[in-house]
């Protein structure tokens, strides 16, 4: 049997809110403005996401019942299981942070999934970034290269498929060997000519595996 992995993205991906948008939302209406010179340019990503993480001003306890509330795609918890049960091995690689992610895995009881995005950590009632330059997946736009990380997997299995939503998913699109987009993915992969296969949720995702006779 061929050695797989399945790689996600998190926010919009499998939640299906930004994490981002819920602290906006919820507490730093400011971001909003800062939402505009990001997409125009003037911010890198992961200067963009420290600022907003940083402008909660919560106990611990408010902001995991704030994470614990994003709404995530209903079929992941069995795909995942899908997958690990048919020799396929489960990752989830973010630009955003770890901190919300291990969370969320642990209300589901999801096990089992290593989990690729910047460290981050709670002090003084705020998420925190913990930023490695010297890490191997480093990157000064996104904190975390993502094609790196693809490439790294790639040597380690047959066949690498990759599900994300967004710019940031655009490029390790480009070095999976199957990409499966979302939303404005869709539209950044047809301008670039990379092939993906368009889909709304895990379920189309899983059907399409099965077809392929992967699970």
């Amino acid at each position: 049997m061929k050695k797989w992995a399945f790689v996600s993205d998190f926010d919009g991906t499998i939640s299906k809110k930004d994490f981002y948008w819920l602290v906006i939302e919820t507490y730093y209406p400011e971001g909003k403005g800062l939402y505009k010179k990001w997409k125009a340019g003037e911010m890198q990503d992961i200067d963009f996401l420290s600022q907003v993480f940083q402008s909660i001003d919560q106990h611990e306890e408010q902001i995991i019942q704030d994470i614990l509330s994003l709404p995530i795609d209903e079929h992941v918890p069995s795909f995942i299981k899908k997958v690990q049960e048919n020799g396929g091995d489960f990752y989830i690689l973010s630009a955003g942070t770890d901190y919300y992610i291990h969370h969320i895995l642990n209300h589901y009881g999801i096990q089992n999934v290593p989990v690729f995005s910047n460290k981050g950590y709670y002090e003084n009632k705020n998420v925190h970034l913990s930023i490695d330059e010297n890490h191997k997946h480093y990157s000064r736009r996104y904190g975390i290269d993502k094609s790196k990380v693809i490439s790294n997997l790639k040597e380690k299995y047959d066949v690498v498929y990759f599900a994300g939503d967004s710019e940031p998913d655009s490029h390790p699109a480009k070095v999976a060997d199957f990409t499966f987009a979302k939303d404005a993915l869709q539209e950044l992969l047809k301008e670039n000519n990379v092939p993906f296969v368009a889909v709304d949720s895990f379920q189309q995702i899983e059907e399409f595996l099965h077809e392929k006779g992967t699970i």
